[in-house]
């Protein structure tokens, strides 16, 4: 269980595209956050027009400074037009540059099927898939969390005096 005084917030950042689907993923996140302690007051949720916008609100988010950490959630799928994978490949890399840049933690729940149709087997197999990585990236977010707060206590104090571990 976390201290409820050390919380702050945690963003997360969801597609509009097959949000239906999306939705499994975010109630399972939500309630895997709740079990370790967060109250869902304090996971606050941003819908954005697709995944190749997450990255911009993800940033914004994070230069905010109201968050501990940000979720980015999204469903690419190949809808026949382009090649969808450049699109995945640029969020994760913009969540990646994100994090990188602000030293908030970003997480990327964006999934990029090979293969995804609307009609009822897809989207019985992606709920309870999306049900999964929920949970997932929440226990990704909690063990992340974690180990920041862990390497913030543990630092040793900044001691100009002192030579550098393995100096001779």
């Amino acid at each position: 269980m976390r201290n409820t005084t050390q919380i702050r917030r945690i963003a997360y950042i969801q597609s509009s595209w097959h949000s239906d689907l999306l939705a499994h993923a975010r109630l399972a996140f939500y309630e895997r956050m709740s079990h370790y302690g967060w109250p869902l007051n304090r996971i606050d949720t941003y819908d954005v027009p697709g995944a190749f916008e997450i990255p911009l609100m993800a940033k914004r988010a994070a230069l905010s400074g109201r968050y501990d950490a940000i979720v980015g959630a999204a469903l690419v799928v190949d809808g026949g037009i382009y090649r969808h994978e450049f699109v995945a490949q640029a969020v994760v890399d913009g969540l990646m540059r994100v994090q990188l840049d602000t030293n908030v933690p970003v997480f990327s729940m964006s999934l990029t099927p090979h293969h995804f149709h609307s009609h009822s087997d897809h989207e019985n197999f992606f709920s309870g898939h999306l049900k999964h990585k929920g949970q997932e990236v929440a226990d990704a977010c909690e063990g992340m969390l974690g180990a920041l707060r862990r390497f913030e206590t543990d630092l040793p104090p900044n001691d100009a005096n002192k030579e550098p571990a393995g100096a001779a």
